[in-house]
């Protein structure tokens, strides 16, 4: 069921290396191969995500009574921005290729889960790769969230150690931003997430972000008014310019989305791939059952082919329901509901 490394770290790397200059790189075969190099590479990332994302599930299950988890591949589209930000990044090194998501309801929630993962350290045989708070050390886009990187060891699947994965720990608060950005991007066709894009819409963001984060008692980010007054007046000026409940609430309304069961559902996880066509209006879910693995992702690799180029989007993630994929994945469903409603909160 599980991909493994078919390839070395260095192939790996040139994989990346011709794909983030994919305009330079004119012959299709070449192109071709490369995809296949880096599919199989994210694939094989597949059972250590599996593995911290049930360690995960258990330990915010210990904190709160329903915790939102899910984890994803990272999309290749995904794959070669990053590698065009930061051309000395190797991709057999990128820590983000598996990722797992932990959504909580409070501050206090995500630190205490934070916290026992950090007491837990010296019990894991998994290397600790690093910590990055972006909460009490917030990123002047907005975005908040604590993100845990560990690489991958086990004396049974050898075969897998050293591959990166990351955990993301949010609040709902911190989500609902997060889903806005995205789906807001979605419509505009850019990437308002990597902070390009459109500067009004940009420096809207940047504002909520630094009001949700005082509402939770963390701290602004660094280029919004001190005053609480003046950074809410001036959110409620950006929120009434561009128009955003009408246009949230319109782009809630148009998309149809279609559920496509491959395989009859068994077993605790759900693969799912979202594919989402915002010229279509549409967003299909299809279903893999616990052995649709190979099939999953290949899909994957076949509809981004499809995508490149229109500002269609799709993702390969993992839930234990319907029900709890649209909470952890919500910008593919155009639902910002929760994003309006801490909004008038803080508008009020």
């Amino acid at each position: 069921m599980w991909a493994v490394p078919a390839f070395t770290r260095g192939e790996v790397d040139r994989a990346g290396r011709l794909l983030a200059q994919n305009g330079v790189v004119a012959d299709p075969l070449v192109i071709g191969y490369a995809l296949d190099v880096i599919n199989n590479w994210r694939s094989s990332h597949s059972l250590p995500l599996n593995t911290f994302q049930m360690t995960l599930r258990n330990r915010a299950a210990s904190i709160c009574e329903e915790p939102i988890v899910a984890r994803r591949l990272k999309r290749v589209p995904s794959i070669f921005a990053k590698l065009r930000r930061f051309p000395t990044m190797k991709l057999s090194q990128m820590q983000d290729i598996g990722g797992a998501r932990a959504v909580l309801p409070s501050l206090t929630e995500i630190e205490a889960l934070r916290d026992l993962y950090r007491h837990n350290r010296h019990r894991m045989k998994h290397r600790f790769a690093g910590e990055k708070d972006y909460v009490r050390d917030p990123k002047a886009s907005g975005y908040r969230s604590i993100h845990l990187v560990y690489r991958y060891r086990s004396d049974r699947t050898e075969t897998y150690n050293g591959l990166h994965i990351e955990l993301q720990l949010r609040t709902r608060r911190q989500h609902a931003w997060a889903t806005a950005v995205e789906t807001v991007g979605t419509f505009l066709g850019q990437s308002l997430k990597s902070s390009e894009g459109r500067a009004d819409w940009l420096r809207f963001f940047e504002l909520v972000g630094s009001g949700f984060a005082l509402a939770e008692g963390a701290p602004a980010g660094p280029n919004v008014p001190e005053s609480t007054t003046s950074l809410v007046a001036e959110i409620r000026e950006a929120a009434q310019r561009l128009q955003i409940k009408q246009k949230l609430e319109a782009f809630s309304r148009v998309l149809v989305v279609t559920e496509v069961h491959r395989e009859k559902m068994r077993g605790h996880d759900y693969l799912l791939l979202l594919v989402l066509r915002p010229e279509h209006e549409s967003l299909e879910v299809r279903t893999y059952g616990s052995s649709g693995l190979p099939a999953a992702t290949a899909d994957y690799l076949m509809e981004e082919k499809r995508l490149a180029g229109t500002a269609g989007d799709t993702v390969l993630v993992a839930s234990d329901s319907l029900d709890s994929l649209r909470q952890a994945f919500p910008n593919y469903f155009f639902d910002t509901r929760t994003f309006l409603e801490e909004l008038d909160h803080l508008l009020a």
